[in-house]
């Protein structure tokens, strides 16, 4: 599993014009799922995220995590991430996850995240065309993969 974390002072997603999900001051997570993904990986996906110290303290330093600062949590599906660009100029989606398999798992990671995290998860609309506004802040981006641990 891979994560794409942008500390975010405000973001959204529209789908058919429509705000499906919305939050201020945050993480914005772009979510891709591959099918080698375990129950495994959401867990420690889901609990580095929610004590990732990365707001700021009274004296500046990446001290405080998403529970700290009281902030908020957006969750995009994005299969993009499991891209290859190995042959040729047009990207292979092969490891990405087919939607049977890739919904429940992103369902399961949004439920484990608010549990860990005990923040209410806003959520994009998995498979639909979405767009994303945010306001990165820092900037701040974090790339994550679950496979790695890094």
């Amino acid at each position: 599993m891979r994560i794409i974390l942008q500390r975010v002072s405000e973001a959204s997603v529209t789908v058919d014009e429509k705000i499906v999900g919305e939050i201020g001051h945050g993480l914005l997570l772009f979510v891709g799922i591959e099918d080698e993904d375990t129950d495994e990986d959401l867990e420690w996906l889901a609990s580095k995220i929610a004590k990732m110290r990365i707001f700021s303290d009274e004296e500046g330093k990446m001290n405080h995590s998403v529970k700290d600062v009281d902030g908020d949590i957006l969750a995009v599906s994005q299969f993009t991430l499991h891209a290859s660009v190995k042959k040729g100029n047009r990207p292979s989606f092969m490891g990405a996850a087919r939607p049977e398999y890739a919904i429940p798992m992103y369902e399961k990671f949004i439920k484990i995240l608010e549990i860990t995290s005990g923040r209410t998860v806003e959520t994009g609309e998995f498979g639909a065309d979405m767009k994303v506004r945010l306001l990165n802040d820092g900037p701040v981006t974090i790339f994550i993969d679950s496979k790695k641990r890094e």
